[in-house]
């Protein structure tokens, strides 16, 4: 927003945009693989630092793009269509598409499965952890960047007080539902384009029903336990049978 402010070119400003969000995840990736804290609290608090910087930056209130003179663009790019399907699902389909090569197709993709695996085991056959773990965190954020421009500019506004808001609890519901094991090392890209759609058709079911929408976030938080339940037992029953 402020860069829009600021009159720099789009490229330019994108490219910044996506720049911070190598950065930032390459940071969260070093904590991780050289300090070995623990993922969860590493995401957790860049997840409170960048939601605090923000609202201080904007003053904790709504900025709106208005024309957004030199960005129409990526407006349309955002917001607009191709033979009548929607360009933010057109760009979900590339992303998916080239996400499916990197992790099903390529060493890295191979190594990363392996790593969560058994992490140990990796790095006795050879596999550099510390780079392959910190590549993985500088593409999510990468993504997160991607995502974010197209938020932006699909509402025409940010509020960091509510933008994005709970979108980390439907990003691990999504992976659940599309068979991701919350213990590392399975899951696939078909598998988390799925559980999305069926995520979203499962939002539209409790409206449907008319259940209340203040029973959406428990409705979610069912979804994660149950798959993960049935994870933790798949789990078992697959280390009892290869026993």
């Amino acid at each position: 927003m402020m860069l829009v402010e600021w009159r720099w070119p789009a490229a330019v400003a994108l490219a910044a945009v996506i720049a911070l969000g190598a950065g930032l995840g390459a940071a969260h990736g070093l904590l991780v693989a050289r300090l070995r804290l623990q993922p969860f609290i590493v995401t957790l608090c860049g997840l409170l630092l960048y939601r605090g910087a923000a609202r201080y930056i904007a003053e904790d209130s709504t900025k709106g793009f208005g024309t957004g003179q030199g960005f129409e663009w990526v407006r349309a790019l955002a917001a607009g269509s191709v033979g009548g399907v929607p360009m933010p699902f057109v760009l979900m389909c590339v992303v998916a598409g080239l996400a499916w090569v990197l992790l099903h197709r390529s060493v890295f993709g191979r190594h990363l499965f392996a790593i969560g695996h058994n992490a140990e085991a990796a790095r006795y056959s050879g596999v550099n952890t510390r780079a392959v773990i910190t590549w993985a965190y500088m593409l999510s954020g990468i993504l997160a960047a991607f995502s974010a421009i197209v938020i932006a500019f699909y509402t025409n506004s940010i509020s960091p007080a509510s933008h994005g808001n709970f979108y980390e609890l439907y990003a691990i519901a999504a992976a659940v539902v599309g068979g991701c094991s919350l213990r590392g090392g399975e899951g696939s890209v078909l598998g988390i384009v799925m559980g999305a759609a069926l995520l979203q058709v499962l939002r539209n079911l409790v409206n449907l029903l008319d259940i209340p929408g203040s029973l959406d976030f428990a409705v979610m938080g069912a979804v994660i336990l149950v798959g993960a339940a049935a994870d933790r037992l798949f789990g078992r029953r697959v280390r009892d049978g290869n026993a």
